[in-house]
């Protein structure tokens, strides 16, 4: 499937501004996967699908420099380690482009044609923001809510909702047209959203079994 809309218009931002407390408190970025930091491994992994990326970090920024694509912190006004949405508002504020794409920086198995497939449905389903949802094992679909496609004129909405207290990305999305898109056709790899959120579940990943499907969530990754 090929995107609708024309690859400059999209600007991807990799999202590495979280605690990592589930990992024991480290810069997940920074974390080796297959011989790469994971955020490395992401940068080359969403780069062919957009025009232009950027990374969200709130620590070891002079290390996430070195990748040569713009490095930014959350606004400090929002307060330290605000969660994905944090990382959102902070990279509508400096896109370019009419539309961003957010990936986090520990599910480095995403779909290549993550961003095409998005595309087709916000333009197919008229929606502003467009979700990739995923079956578990049990065969329920789940959102992956930090895999979004959006406007980037929704600034001033998640802005507003910030301020107000907001922290749950699926309670501000809840506020637009959001389109989900299912990434459990046939042909698609049944590992491409697992989140590895300890140290463990990122060397099961490396080692390359089956592992269970753990859907990346509203929590400051």
């Amino acid at each position: 499937m090929t995107s609708s809309l024309p690859p400059f218009s999209v600007t991807g931002v990799i999202l590495a501004g979280g605690r990592g407390t589930r990992m024991g408190g480290v810069d997940k970025g920074l974390q080796m996967f297959k011989g790469q930091p994971l955020a490395r491994w992401t940068l080359e992994r969403l780069r062919p699908q957009v025009s232009s990326i950027m990374i969200n970090a709130n620590r070891n920024l002079e290390i996430y420099r070195t990748y040569d694509v713009p490095t930014h912190a959350d606004d400090p006004d929002l307060g330290d380690f605000a969660g994905p949405l944090a990382g959102f508002l902070t990279s509508l504020r400096l896109c370019q482009t009419p539309y961003l794409v957010t990936v986090p920086c520990d599910t480095p198995l995403f779909p290549a044609d993550l961003v095409a497939r998005m595309a087709h449905a916000l333009q197919q389903e008229d929606a502003e923001i467009v979700v990739a949802s995923a079956t578990e094992e049990d065969g329920g679909l789940r959102a992956q809510p930090v895999f979004c496609l959006l406007q980037r004129q929704l600034h001033d909405s998640l802005q507003r909702f910030m301020q107000a207290g907001g922290r749950k990305i699926d309670a501000w999305t809840a506020q637009h047209a959001t389109a989900h898109v299912r990434f459990d056709l046939p042909g698609d790899d049944p590992k491409a959203f697992f989140n590895a959120n300890t140290l463990a579940e990122l060397l099961q990943l490396e080692a390359n079994p089956e592992p269970h499907l753990a859907p990346t969530t509203d929590e400051n990754t």
